[in-house]
């Protein structure tokens, strides 16, 4: 197994390296792009129980459902980064990522589970600082 790693190490070239440093980077900032985006436009309300979505209700059903996916493709992709980013020695915003990710996803039972990670209080401060640089009130967490 050293020896394996070891060979590991000694292979890689510096293109490879710049390659994955360049990925990390890339998925990184589209992680917190995406995190700002949703978490400034979703309601302040949106964590609470009495929360009611509809998502493009005035759209055609062809570009509602195409939006739909491409939004769900997206959650997936999120929530798998953010498991990433959890992982020890890897930096970034994990829960955070993974909570976009939940928002984005149309899955049955989902609200427990984002109201457990958005209630924890790290998280909500982080959440309601920056919905504050951007005028948006505090979100309301039942």
């Amino acid at each position: 197994m050293i020896e394996w790693l070891s060979g590991f190490w000694h292979s890689l070239t510096l293109n490879q390296v710049l390659l994955g440093v360049g990925l990390f980077l890339l998925s990184l900032t589209i992680s917190f792009a995406a995190i700002v985006i949703v978490l400034v436009n979703i309601p302040a309300n949106y964590f609470s129980t009495h929360y009611q979505q509809d998502f493009l209700p005035n759209s055609r059903w062809i570009v509602r459902w195409g939006a739909v996916i491409l939004k769900n493709i997206l959650g997936v992709f999120l929530v798998i980064l953010g498991l990433i980013l959890s992982l020890p020695g890897v930096p970034g915003q994990g829960l955070l990522t993974i909570l976009l990710g939940l928002i984005l996803i149309d899955i049955p039972g989902k609200r427990p589970f984002e109201a457990r990670i958005i209630k924890r209080p790290a998280i909500l401060s982080a959440a309601n600082r920056l919905r504050s640089r951007f005028n948006k009130g505090p979100l309301l967490v039942d």
